[in-house]
C-alpha cells in the first residue's frame, strides 16, 4: 500500500473517532437482475387462492390488473401490474381431467383385457359405491363368459342384385352398467357416474371399453359451473378488476 496523506474530519462536538484500514481489492457488487415476475399454474382455484393473500399489498392494484376467462380451454388467467414490463405477472388457473378419470379410460375408446380390468377395478375398489358390487365385478370379470353369435347371410340374383349381411350378437355374464364415485376434474368432488360396458370382438380377441354418457353431461355441467362460481367470488372480493371472456 502507497504512503499518502489522509484528512479525517471529526464530527461536530466530537474529539476521537475510530479510522479502520482495509488492504485488499474490495468484493465485486453484485450486477443488478430483473424483478422476479409472477408466473404461477395451479387448479382452477389458483388465482382466486393468490389474489386473497395480495388483495391488500403493493403487488395488486385492482385497476391495473384483470382477468381472462375461457370456457373452451376451461381456465382462469389473473394479470397483475399490467402496466409494468417489469412486474406484470400472471397466475393461471385450469380446470384439469383428473389423473384417475383418465385411467379408467372412460369416454376415452381405451381397450381393456378382461382380467387387466378385473385387477383394475380390484386395486381401485375406494371409488365403488359399494363394496360388495365392486367384488362381484371383480369376480365376474375373473370368470368372464361371452356367447357370440354370427349370422352370414349372403345371396346374388341373375339380375345383378345381391346380398351380403354379416351380422352378430354378443351376451355376456357382465352387468349392464355398475356405479362409481369419481372425480372428473381436478380441485372438484367427486361424483357418482354410472359406467356402462361395450364389448369388442375379433376373432378370439375380446376387448372392453367403458362408457358414461353421464359422464358427458356433468362434464358440460360442471365446466359452467365452476367458472361461474369464480367470476362470482372475484366480484365480491376485488368489483374493480375487469373480467374478460374469450
Amino acid at each position: 500500500m502507497k504512503n499518502e496523506n489522509l484528512v479525517v474530519q471529526f464530527p461536530e462536538n466530537s474529539n476521537t473517532a475510530t479510522l479502520i484500514i482495509r488492504e485488499g481489492q474490495a468484493k465485486k457488487m453484485l450486477d443488478p437482475k430483473e424483478p422476479i415476475k409472477v408466473d404461477i399454474n395451479g387448479v382452477i382455484g389458483a388465482p382466486f387462492e393468490w389474489l386473497t393473500k395480495r388483495l391488500t399489498s403493493e403487488q395488486f392494484e385492482q385497476k391495473r390488473s384483470f382477468i381472462y376467462v375461457d370456457r373452451e380451454k376451461i381456465s382462469i388467467e389473473l394479470i397483475v401490474n399490467e402496466h409494468d414490463d417489469y412486474l406484470r405477472g400472471s397466475v393461471l388457473g385450469k380446470l384439469e381431467m383428473h389423473p384417475k378419470f383418465k385411467e379408467f379410460g372412460i369416454n376415452s375408446g381405451k381397450g381393456w383385457d378382461v382380467n387387466e380390468l378385473g385387477q383394475f377395478f380390484k386395486m381401485n375398489r375406494v371409488f365403488f359405491a359399494d363394496r360388495s358390487a365392486n367384488m362381484q365385478l371383480v369376480s365376474q370379470l375373473k370368470n368372464f363368459v361371452a356367447d357370440i353369435n354370427i349370422k352370414a347371410e349372403r345371396e346374388k340374383n341373375e339380375n345383378g342384385s345381391f346380398k351380403d349381411n354379416y351380422s352378430g350378437l354378443v351376451s355376456t355374464n357382465l352387468p349392464g352398467a355398475f356405479m362409481i364415485n369419481l372425480p372428473i376434474f381436478k380441485g372438484v368432488p367427486a361424483e357418482q357416474l354410472e359406467v356402462e360396458f361395450y364389448c369388442s370382438v375379433n376373432g378370439r380377441q375380446i376387448e372392453l371399453q367403458l362408457y358414461s354418457p353421464g359422464a358427458v353431461q356433468l362434464l358440460e355441467e360442471l365446466r359452467d359451473s365452476v367458472i361461474d362460481a369464480e367470476i362470482a367470488k372475484f366480484r365480491e372480493l376485488a368489483p374493480d378488476i375487469a373480467i374478460i371472456e374469450k
